[in-house]
């Protein structure tokens, strides 16, 4: 679908700033280093035990508007994407609208689909933008993503997230030319009501759920626009390590320097929904005027949502009116994997 009127007005992210070395979880489990290096993971940023979704999801927004330059009383709609809500039954678009000052009078809902909602968000915005029904909205997705102690997924599991704000294509920082949806019952990664860690099907995860579903939606953007590869001068994906993204754009054409994780590390893990919006907001801070990015979410379940967005004048005059994404990685204090532990409600205190 080729979009005409809407574009990325502000965005911001948010990093936690401790940090968990991938290789003090591997020695601590038994496993081999290699574990760690065959999935390209040297570090994951951890939550602090005041933080959570609707924290990071806040913050993140504070610095969309920080760089949109408009009052929040003009956001009509606020969607969060999270697969770690605080609230089993409360959203947390609520308490961060509320926080921010965003009049009642607004569209608002939490958002579920994997590590897919935080571009659910966004289509959603595109749609309200385009048809005339909202001025601005807001678009989050934020996780503290969680992993069963000793599973591999604890090695990638991070937190934090990124707030786009969308609003109309004149006070843009970036256009979007065109989106598409790709989706199917793939069950590779699922968590049952009641659970308290997610499962994944090993082998679904790779070629069936996040290869397959990326490359269709890409492969569909770009036939509908009349694009290929060359024509974008970045591309990021849903990453959930820092193996799967380069492999991905191998697939689809891309070099490996024009693609994320490729371009920045150290890679901070998987975020979940902020993962691949977080890349986005990289891009967009050393993106010139003109250049066209290819971004693709991936949600397990399974579906991804495809991007193609140009970059405008305006990028220069607003992206370092907020901490960048660069800014936020090198901000960093290191723990052990106790204090990891404490932080992530892994361990808990008990007295008689």
């Amino acid at each position: 679908m080729r979009h005409n009127n809407a574009g990325i007005v502000g965005w911001g992210t948010y990093i936690p700033r401790y940090r968990v070395k991938a290789i003090d979880i591997a020695r601590l489990w038994g496993f081999s280093p290699e574990a760690t290096k065959s999935i390209w993971i040297e570090e994951k940023a951890v939550a602090s035990v005041d933080e959570d979704t609707v924290t990071i999801g806040y913050q993140a927004a504070r610095y969309a508007l920080t760089r949109a330059g408009i009052d929040p009383s003009e956001i009509d709609a606020v969607y969060v994407g999270t697969e770690s809500k605080p609230y089993a039954v409360k959203p947390c678009a609520t308490i961060i609208a509320e926080a921010l000052g965003i009049h009642p009078r607004h569209q608002v809902a939490d958002l579920e689909f994997a590590c897919r909602a935080g571009t659910e968000a966004v289509r959603i915005g595109i749609s309200l933008v385009e048809s005339g029904q909202a001025r601005y909205v807001l678009a989050i997705g934020a996780d503290t993503a969680q992993a069963s102690p000793g599973d591999v997924l604890e090695f990638t599991a991070s937190s934090g997230g990124a707030a786009l704000i969308v609003g109309p294509k004149d006070r843009a920082a970036a256009i979007f030319e065109g989106s598409v949806t790709y989706s199917t019952d793939t069950p590779d990664f699922w968590r049952r009501e009641g659970m308290p860690y997610p499962r994944h099907g090993e082998g679904f995860t790779g070629e069936p759920a996040y290869f397959h579903h990326i490359v269709s939606a890409a492969k569909l953007l770009m036939e509908e626009l009349g694009l290929r590869p060359s024509d974008f001068d970045y591309a990021v994906f849903h990453q959930p390590n820092g193996k799967f993204p380069l492999k991905v754009g191998q697939m689809l054409g891309f070099p490996k320097e024009k693609v994320l994780p490729g371009i920045v590390t150290p890679w901070i893990g998987n975020t979940y929904n902020g993962s691949m919006l977080i890349g986005l907001c990289k891009l967009l801070e050393i993106a010139k005027p003109g250049q066209r990015i290819l971004a693709v979410s991936f949600g397990s379940g399974a579906g991804s949502d495809a991007f193609s967005i140009i970059v405008t004048d305006r990028v220069e005059e607003v992206k370092n009116l907020a901490p960048t994404v660069e800014q936020q990685l090198n901000d960093k204090v290191y723990i052990d994997y106790a204090t990891y532990a404490k932080f992530r409600g892994l361990v808990r205190a008990y007295r008689l």
